[in-house]
């Protein structure tokens, strides 16, 4: 497949995989990513993972701010076809009907479940017990398109959105380059998605990612872990922000709901709907992150129980 003429899109870490075996592969002419951000205190001007790894190997770097308006360097590119995979903007139609292959994607969701911009995230927030990677078919509609090959795997209690990504991303790269052949030899199959089995999985608000404790214990302890290790969960306590990283739960019939009903040498506990949310990494406001056992070392643990959150 070296001949395979090839531009990829794609912006983030997750994306990074998919790049490097296109590489080793085929012939990647020309990477698309977004622009390079602002990030950090100091506001410093940071280039986008997958430019990084482009710029290693030499290959051409384009970053529209609208790639509906600025498309053309790819048109002048005559692509065998065009690859993406986490790259942040809806594909213009001229770019999906360009190249002799078609456009495709690789999604990190069994597809029709958690369409959208955030599928690990809702993964583990909306408690599935399965979830994968979808090689497909780019149409006009988001992460519509027919379905060529898809690889399932089955959530850990203890995954989280980091190890969730890790895996995901390898387990994209490594079906992408199984299934190009077929792509290019026209063999692969091409499944109609079931419009009646569709979910979404937009990108998390910030209003999203506090923490409810008139919720269940279940559903608490999949938000934590689908928000870690970014954008992290949050509780407010004594008007201050704190930032959840890890708990554990125990079900028990509660009186109450949102307050510290127990202390540990190493946990506290927050009285749930159906039981006790154990806080056990935590990042305080303004400090980093910490176990929660070196959190209660430089407080008044009596002071702490049957206090509110927020």
């Amino acid at each position: 497949m070296k001949d395979l003429k090839v531009v990829f899109m794609g912006t983030p870490d997750f994306s990074v995989p998919v790049l490097e075996v296109l590489i080793k592969n085929t012939n990647v002419s020309l990477v698309v990513c977004q622009p390079d951000k602002l990030v950090g205190r100091k506001q410093t001007l940071m280039a986008p993972p997958i430019k990084q790894v482009a710029l290693q190997h030499d290959i051409k770097v384009f970053q529209p701010s609208k790639i509906k308006e600025d498309y053309e360097m790819i048109i002048n590119e005559q692509p065998d076809i065009i690859i993406t995979c986490a790259y942040g903007q809806i594909i213009p139609k001229v770019l999906l009907e360009l190249p002799k292959y078609g456009c495709i994607n690789v999604h990190a969701s069994l597809l029709p479940k958690l369409r959208g911009g955030a599928p690990i995230h809702h993964a583990l927030i909306d408690g599935y017990e399965k979830t994968g990677i979808t090689i497909m078919y780019m149409a006009e509609g988001m992460d519509d398109g027919d379905i060529i090959a898809q690889k399932e795997y089955v959530i850990k209690k203890e995954d989280n959105v980091g190890s969730l990504h890790d895996i995901l991303s390898n387990m994209g790269a490594q079906l992408l380059i199984a299934t190009l052949p077929a792509i290019i030899s026209g063999t692969n199959q091409r499944i109609k998605q079931n419009s009646k089995e569709v979910t979404f999985a937009y990108n998390i608000k910030r209003e999203e990612e506090h923490l409810d404790f008139h919720d269940t214990c279940i559903n608490i302890y999949n938000k934590v872990r689908g928000l870690n290790p970014w954008p992290l969960a949050n509780i407010i306590l004594d008007d201050k922000e704190v930032k959840v990283i890890e708990c554990d739960y125990q079900l028990k019939k509660m009186d109450n709901t949102s307050k510290i009903c127990e202390i540990t040498k190493d946990t506290i506990g927050i009285s749930a709907l159906d039981g006790i949310v154990y806080l056990k990494k935590i990042k305080p406001f303004s400090k980093k992150i910490m176990p929660v056992k070196d959190y209660l070392n430089g407080v008044k643990k009596e002071d702490l129980l049957n206090k509110e959150v927020k």
